[in-house]
C-alpha cells in the first residue's frame, strides 16, 4: 500500500495557524488535501495533525486525520510516527501541508522510481532554476546529483560553484543549476532508519535534515520534474497563494 501523508502543526513563527489560513474559502490545509488526493499512485491520504482545531477542521472537510503528539519536532518525525500504526503501507510520501496547490504528478513522479526498482529507498524532486532570484535564495535548497541521479549534497548555497561564470546571469543560461523540491517517498524501512538517527552536523550547520540521509550513507534518488509547486511561509506567500487560485482555478 502506498499512503502519502500530509503533516500539518498550528503553530508557526512565521505564520501561526497557518494550515488553517483561508484562501478564498477553504483553509489551506483542505486545499492540500484535495490536491494530494488527485494522485494516480496513493492508495491512501492521511492528514497528521498537532492540534485539536486543525482536526476538527479536517473532520469537518471529511478528511482522513491523524492527531500526533504536539512535541515531534520535524515533520518527518510526524510521518514517521503515523507510519507506525500503518502496518500495510510499505511505501510513504511526505507531502508538505504548506502546498496547497501541489501537483498530483509531482507526488507520483517521485513515487515511480521506488515501483520500478527495488533498490531505490528513498526518492525526492528537483527542478532547474530558471530566475537569479532562485539562485541567490537561501531560502531555496539547491542539489547536485551524480549520474545515476543520486544526490551527492544538498545546500542553501548554489552548487555547483560555477568557477568561470562572469555572473549569475551568465549562470543561468549556461549551467544546470537545480532546486530541491522537498517531496520525500520512502520504503518503510527506510524512514524509520533515517528518523531513528540523531541530527548531523552538516544537517545542523545548512538546517537541511535530508543531509542526515547523506552523512549515514543513505542513497536519495532524485528525479527532476517540469512542474512547480508554491509553498506559503509567509503572509506574503499567502497572499500569493489566493492571487494564485483566483487566476487559475
Amino acid at each position: 500500500m502506498i499512503v502519502g501523508v500530509i503533516p500539518a502543526r498550528y503553530g508557526s513563527s512565521r505564520l501561526e495557524g497557518k494550515p488553517l489560513a483561508d484562501i478564498c474559502g477553504k483553509p489551506m490545509m483542505q486545499h492540500t488535501y484535495e490536491s494530494v488526493k488527485k494522485s494516480k499512485l496513493l492508495n491512501k491520504v492521511i492528514l497528521a495533525v498537532d492540534d485539536e482545531r486543525l482536526y476538527n477542521a479536517a473532520k469537518s472537510f471529511g478528511a482522513n486525520v491523524m492527531m500526533t503528539p504536539k512535541d515531534i519536532k520535524t515533520g518527518s518525525d510526524r510521518i514517521a510516527f503515523v507510519a507506525k500504526s500503518l502496518e500495510k503501507a510499505d511505501i510513504i510520501v511526505n507531502i508538505q501541508g504548506d502546498e496547497p496547490f501541489i501537483k498530483s504528478i509531482m507526488i507520483d513522479e517521485s513515487i515511480e522510481p521506488l515501483l520500478f526498482d527495488h533498490s531505490i529507498h528513498v526518492s525526492t524532486l528537483a527542478k532547474k532554476v530558471k530566475s537569479i532570484d532562485e539562485l541567490n535564495s537561501p531560502d531555496i535548497p539547491k542539489v547536485v546529483f551524480d549520474y545515476n541521479n543520486f544526490a551527492l549534497y544538498f545546500s542553501r548555497s548554489t552548487i555547483p560553484f560555477v568557477r568561470d561564470a562572469k555572473d549569475a546571469r551568465e549562470i543561468i543560461l549556461k549551467h544546470d543549476i537545480y532546486k530541491h523540491i522537498g517531496l520525500y517517498t520512502y520504503r518503510r524501512n527506510a524512514l524509520f532508519e533515517f528518523t531513528n538517527y540523531n541530527p548531523t552536523d552538516l544537517e545542523l550547520t545548512e538546517k537541511l535534515e535530508q543531509l542526515r540521509m547523506l552523512e549515514h550513507g543513505m542513497k536519495i534518488k532524485v528525479v527532476i520534474t517540469e512542474n512547480e509547486s508554491i509553498s506559503v511561509d509567509t503572509a506574503e506567500d499567502l497572499e500569493k497563494a489566493r492571487l494564485y487560485y483566483k487566476n487559475n482555478f
